[in-house]
């Protein structure tokens, strides 16, 4: 387990954000073409809107006060707009 609560805080977001993401592209994506469903994207993207915006805002004191380096700012950034993304990076830098 992560030693540090801002870590532990920010990859909680991370994969919630992760799952987000995902459900957006792949289940309320497909309701919406194929089902004819467009409040499941109306839905499910304010969800993930809001947790993509809780993200950064939890990512913020990684870089102010845990003092990060722009390789990890970029990462971040990549790892929020791939699907799998966060979960890679939550891998590779988290635990």
């Amino acid at each position: 387990m992560s030693s540090s609560p801002i870590i532990d805080r920010f990859r909680k977001v991370a994969v919630a954000e992760g799952w987000s993401f995902l459900i957006l592209l792949f289940i309320a994506m497909p309701l919406k073409y194929l089902a004819d469903w467009p409040w499941a994207v109306k839905v499910v993207g304010w969800a993930h809107g809001v947790l993509f915006v809780w993200y950064w805002v939890a990512a913020v004191p990684l870089f102010t006060k845990l003092k990060w380096d722009l390789e990890r700012i970029v990462g971040l950034g990549a790892a929020s707009v791939l699907p799998f993304g966060t979960f890679v990076m939550e891998r590779k830098w988290l635990r």
